[in-house]
């Protein structure tokens, strides 16, 4: 295959830290699905997040470019840095589709993001033009009946992964032994930097 016309899955998140659940969920979507690539896209700032216990931007994009080193075929965004401000999904998606026309990209969420995903800025646009490939989460709420068997949406039978970086971001603080949530070379970041104690 022509490198140029991967299929590209997009894994957006402030990755405050990224964990290992992280991993596994882009690992499992690049050997289970159809998708050559996945791009974990650092968010900048979500509007929908509380700021302060979020670190600096260019310490969250340094972590994910540590944690998938090892990995070929993940890949670290910062696309959404040089974006104006709140930025919104379809707007990157438009940016990165000019930007690299030859690739193919998709969306990755979990299925707690597709309940409020009616709620995201012009998601019938992003549902026309791209595939969204979803990973199974524990959450409340339902799923929108207008998604069900939609032929741009794929169900990927991943493993469910209840990890979250607001539960790493805790553990560290109470004095938690969490290493085994992070990638040694994340955690040692981290650790040497004192992040969230």
């Amino acid at each position: 295959m022509d490198s140029s016309t991967k299929k590209i899955g997009l894994y957006f998140g402030t990755f405050n830290p990224i964990h290992v659940g992280h991993l596994i969920i882009a690992n499992h979507m690049v050997e289970f699905s159809d998708l050559d690539e996945v791009w974990f896209v650092v968010t900048p700032h979500n509007p929908h997040k509380k700021k302060k216990t979020l670190l600096e931007d260019h310490h969250r994009l340094a972590m994910v470019r540590i944690a998938v080193e090892e990995y070929p075929n993940l890949k670290t965004s910062n696309v959404e840095f040089d974006l104006p401000q709140p930025n919104y999904t379809v707007n990157t998606l438009a940016y990165l589709e000019e930007k690299y026309p030859k690739k193919n990209f998709c969306l990755i969420m979990g299925e707690d993001n597709l309940k409020s995903f009616p709620k995201w800025k012009n998601y019938e646009v992003i549902l026309e033009r791209y595939s969204i490939y979803i990973y199974p989460r524990i959450s409340e709420g339902i799923v929108e009946t207008q998604f069900d068997n939609h032929e741009k949406i794929k169900k990927v039978d991943a493993p469910i992964i209840e990890l979250s970086s607001t539960f790493i971001r805790k553990g560290i603080k109470s004095g938690k032994n969490i290493r085994p949530m992070l990638s040694a070379e994340v955690w040692k970041y981290l650790d040497e930097m004192n992040f969230y104690k």
